[in-house]
């Protein structure tokens, strides 16, 4: 547990609130992905298995309060929910239909972190592969680390996102604008540029990759079975 990197999604419309939980909780080595609007979470918990979902009551579009009562049943993550002061009763309604804490704003992240770490310590994490190994390679996702022949190579968080749903999902193919969602980047070329810096710590011979391969027109798949 101490080793694990948690994934957490920031559902919040106000970049200023999105840009300080994700400069803090990524201070504090836990992975990051947001979204401003309901509507832009649902598209990235189709791609993404979160460990733990933060997420505002107030949004335009659909409200936090909407999002629980609409997917809290099939996602089974625990939720954070953020609420304005003097929201005490949608507190009460986001316990009832089924968040696991609140934090009033305006709030402290110390005290968002705390709150993070007490709900984390009592989930179980066994549903993700975190280290593999095939022929001479070992990924172990909660390190950072690639082991290739003996040479050992750190990976970057947007590596390691790619990676570990790729790992989880062998054989799947991933076009690019989803893998795109997955490290919130729209730029295709910037994608490929990543895939080729991981084809370089995974393959013997990247430039004719036999793991990590490109279907032509599709996008990419990781053959690892």
């Amino acid at each position: 547990m101490d080793n694990f990197l948690a994934h957490i999604l920031v559902v919040d419309d106000d970049e200023g609130i999105r840009s300080l939980v994700r400069k803090y909780l990524d201070e504090n080595k836990y992975l990051i992905t947001t979204a401003s609007s309901a509507e832009d979470a649902y598209e990235k918990i189709g791609i993404i298995k979160f460990d733990l979902i933060i997420l505002d009551i107030m949004m335009p579009g659909k409200s936090g309060l909407e999002f629980i009562q609409e997917h809290k049943h099939k996602l089974n993550t625990p939720i954070i929910l953020l609420t304005a002061k003097g929201e005490a009763n949608d507190r009460v309604k986001g316990l009832e239909v089924g968040a696991d804490d609140y934090l009033p704003k305006p709030f402290e992240p110390k005290e968002l972190l705390l709150r993070i770490k007490n709900i984390l310590k009592k989930t179980v994490f066994i549903e993700q592969k975190r280290i593999i190994e095939f022929e001479n390679v070992k990924i172990d996702l909660n390190k950072l680390l690639i082991i290739k022949n003996n040479n050992e190579f750190k990976i970057n968080n947007t590596e390691r996102i790619i990676l570990e749903k790729m790992i989880n999902n062998p054989g799947k193919i991933f076009k690019r604008d989803s893998i795109g969602k997955l490290i919130e980047l729209d730029k295709e070329r910037s994608i490929d540029v990543i895939i080729t810096r991981l084809r370089k710590k995974i393959e013997i011979n990247p430039k004719n990759p036999k793991f990590l391969q490109t279907i032509r027109g599709e996008g990419y798949v990781l053959w690892i079975e």
